[in-house]
């Protein structure tokens, strides 16, 4: 009791702004407790700020990407001699097959011709798509493109069919690219 009257009375003595500068710090050092207190429960600050990192690296990547296939002439882009049309560059080759994510029903319908079952399959279950997919082959340097179909064959068996092949070339909107030529392998 008489520790806290001391105590008291040296509070007492102190001037007004030292009393108002020790309130403001221990706001403060107790504002600082909480949050630190709070990031070791619910903080994830380090993974938070890769994944922002990353999803910013990617967006920037995209750009990158857009502005290169704006610069491509509309119409048939493709990779080997021979033709009328726009011929890309290996490199720009590969960049296009990372960059196409579409494959349009023609190309499809041009695989299909050479998959008796993908094309009986895509038939019967009204030209659904399950799956299409455009990846670079890194061991091979080829782009390939494809598309997973399920269906029943006219037995009435339900059966999952991918049909993939070489990518022979692209068709340039100037928006966008698309597979235009599926090659079966």
């Amino acid at each position: 009791m008489m520790l806290q009257n001391k105590f008291s009375n040296k509070l007492k003595m102190l001037s007004e702004p030292i009393k108002q500068f020790s309130g403001l710090v221990i706001v403060t050092v107790v504002v600082i407790l909480s949050f630190a207190i709070l990031n070791v429960f619910f903080g994830q600050g380090d993974e938070l700020i890769a994944k922002m990192k990353k999803e910013e690296e990617r967006i920037a990547e995209a750009n990158k990407l857009s502005k290169l296939i704006s610069t491509l002439p509309s119409g048939l882009l493709v990779f080997y001699e021979g033709t009328d049309h726009y011929k890309l560059s290996e490199e720009l080759y590969e960049t296009v097959c990372n960059v196409t994510k579409l494959i349009p029903q023609r190309a499809v319908m041009g695989a299909n011709l050479t998959n008796f079952k993908a094309k009986q399959i895509y038939t019967n279950n009204g030209n659904l798509i399950d799956e299409t997919f455009v990846k670079w082959d890194k061991e091979n340097s080829k782009c390939i493109a494809g598309f997973v179909l399920s269906g029943s064959l006219d037995s009435g068996e339900i059966e999952k069919i991918t049909v993939s092949g070489e990518v022979l070339n692209f068709l340039s909107t100037g928006i966008d690219t698309r597979v235009y030529f599926i090659k079966n392998f």
